[in-house]
This record gives structure tokens, C-alpha cells and sequence, in this order.
């Protein structure tokens, strides 16, 4: 499986419509997926949490505010953040370019956890 080099989206996700951030897959299994995500300026993904799952957020370009459990983290292109299974997470474009991550989630949350 390849994923594909994300400067072939940033046309069209900057200039996509409305005020959601945009996400494209790359690679999804039952076990996990792969997406690109990209802010626009002052967008965000709101805080939320996935009992049984985990995330990744690498950053591609850019900086981005992210709320890891009760922090907030300043993290520019190069850097990441973990949030464990249950732990509220989000992030938030607070600058006036793009902002692109990787993100990665494994179990991915449509797989049920085994009783």
C-alpha cells in the first residue's frame, strides 16, 4: 500500500467549502486507519473520545493547538501527540495558514471490542 505524497490534496482540500476540517483516507483496514487532515485557518475538530481506540496526530505542515486529555499542546510540522483509548482529544488551527496532519487510529473504532 502506498499513501500518496499530501501536497496532492492541499489545492483542493484550501479550497474546499464550509467550515469543517477536510480528511482524506489513505489506508483503512478493520484494525486501523490512515487519513490526512487538513485546518484551514481557525478551523478545529472539537474535542472528543473513543473509549477503545487510540490516535496518532503527526504534523505535516504548519501548527496546531491540541488538546490531549487536560492539556493543550503547541505542535509544529515534525512533532506529534498520542491520545489513549478514552482520553478527550482535538486540535485547533490557530494560525492563518494550512495546517496538515497525519493521523492514525488503531483499533479502528467500527471493530467491536472482544468480550
Amino acid at each position: 500500500m502506498i499513501i500518496n505524497d499530501y501536497h496532492t490534496f492541499l489545492d483542493a482540500a484550501g479550497a474546499a467549502g464550509g467550515e469543517k476540517l477536510v480528511k482524506i483516507n489513505q489506508f483503512e483496514s478493520d484494525r486501523m486507519f490512515v487519513d490526512y487532515y487538513f485546518l484551514r485557518p481557525g478551523e478545529e475538530q472539537k474535542p472528543h473520545a473513543h473509549a477503545d481506540s487510540d490516535k496518532i496526530y503527526f504534523v505535516l505542515e504548519g501548527n496546531g493547538t491540541f488538546l490531549i486529555g487536560d492539556g493543550e499542546h503547541l505542535l509544529a510540522a515534525g512533532e506529534g501527540a498520542v491520545a489513549a483509548a478514552g482520553k478527550p482529544h482535538g486540535v485547533r488551527n490557530h494560525t492563518d495558514r494550512m495546517l496538515v496532519l497525519l493521523v492514525a487510529m488503531a483499533p479502528h473504532p467500527r471493530m467491536k471490542p472482544k468480550p
